[in-house]
């Protein structure tokens, strides 16, 4: 008898040493949400880059872990996550990511044809629709400012404005976000074929001319000089953008621009997106409020993609050189899969008309553009 007695204790006391009485309800159906993220990311495609390291985070937020998240107690250290997330909390990994993405950029297409920088502007009309309707349904004005920028189809400044506006609905609009910008190939189709015409679609546009070195240098200061004195509070991302761009088209700073291109924006990719993943616990995620912020996403993204191609159009109403619409729907900054998507839609109207190039112009303004805009929420909430 008291061998099973001594028996029964020893596995008491392993029973104590795991977790597993500490699994809630709210985990098991958040892991469900995260088999979906890992679905999309992994066996589709889509955006593996930011999906796998956000799900992978939101499933450490969701498993009763230790010495992971915790805040540091007297002498005692915080978790690993308490430190790397400060890097979300502080406002410094989105600005890092913009100063690869401008690495990565060229600058080319928008400066070859200055016009394109009104379909980039065009496309942020989804982000103030979006913030109207998202004060309609109850959200505050800081809230809907937050979640209005996902119209931009651009992650790293979702993330940044979130962190300023509303930093307790940062989960909900980094994963809207980033699953649109996944889906923009499925997304952004249907509205282009709704509102162009076969003519339209078929339309060749001409040669983009060869633009120097030193208007690409002398555009990248320009317009870091023209933002900030506009708008000081998108000096952070244009700053880090038009700094990686400048680097990039010197020419005389290949370390440095291989290095944001590669190990920087890599590493800080990784830390952002889990990060933004160990937010994600079922108590902030699971509220009817995460659904509001998935369908306004939508709307958002829909908005953007239909007025950069009704911009088009019009534009066409006043210019001999004529715009194929469709390029339009790239006004929307997730570089460079929109222009991709663009392309792919004008082959399918006429198998000998290449768009690339010319997507790439509005592409490129609108990361510009949502940049702006998001420093323009700032101004005016803070």
């Amino acid at each position: 008898m008291d061998g099973t007695t001594t028996e029964t204790s020893k596995l008491e006391q392993l029973w104590q040493l795991t977790a597993i009485s500490d699994v809630t309800l709210q985990m098991v159906v958040m892991w469900v949400v995260i088999a979906v993220l890992f679905y999309m990311g992994v066996y589709k495609k889509y955006e593996p880059l930011l999906l796998i390291p956000i799900a992978f985070g939101a499933l450490l937020a969701n498993l009763p872990t230790e010495g992971l998240i915790n805040p540091p107690v007297g002498d005692h250290a915080g978790g690993l996550y308490y430190y790397i997330s400060k890097g979300v909390d502080y406002e410094i990994f989105p600005p890092l990511i913009f100063l690869g993405v401008g690495a990565l950029t060229d600058f080319g297409p928008l400066i070859a044809n200055p016009r394109m920088l009104l379909l980039g502007a065009a496309a942020q009309f989804g982000v103030f629709a979006t913030f109207l309707g998202a004060t309609l349904i109850g959200f505050t004005a800081m809230e809907a400012g937050a979640i209005g920028i996902i119209g931009g189809a651009d992650g790293p400044t979702s993330i940044f404005l979130a962190n300023k506006l509303a930093p307790h609905l940062l989960a909900p609009i980094a994963v809207a976000a980033y699953s649109y910008m996944a889906l923009v190939p499925m997304l952004q189709p249907p509205i282009m074929r709704a509102l162009t015409t076969e003519q339209e679609r078929k339309i060749r546009m001409k040669s983009l001319r060869q633009v120097s070195r030193l208007e690409k240098l002398i555009f990248a200061g320009m317009v870091t000089i023209v933002v900030i004195l506009l708008v000081p509070a998108a000096s952070a991302l244009i700053g880090m953008l038009m700094l990686g761009n400048f680097l990039r088209e010197s020419l005389v700073a290949e370390r440095l621009t291989k290095a944001a291109q590669n190990e920087l924006i890599n590493v800080v990719t990784i830390f952002l997106g889990t990060s933004v993943g160990i937010t994600m616990t079922g108590e902030r995620f699971l509220n009817a409020g995460t659904l509001k912020i998935l369908a306004l996403g939508v709307v958002a993204f829909g908005i953007a993609t239909a007025c950069g191609v009704l911009m088009a159009k019009l534009m066409n109403l006043f210019s001999a050189n004529k715009i194929n619409p469709l390029i339009g729907s790239a006004g929307v900054s997730a570089v460079p899969m929109a222009a991709r998507v663009s392309q792919v839609e004008g082959q399918r109207a006429d198998p000998g008309n290449f768009l690339l190039m010319h997507a790439m112009g509005p592409n490129v303004a609108g990361v510009i553009g949502t940049a702006v805009v998001a420093g323009y929420f700032i101004a005016w909430f803070s």
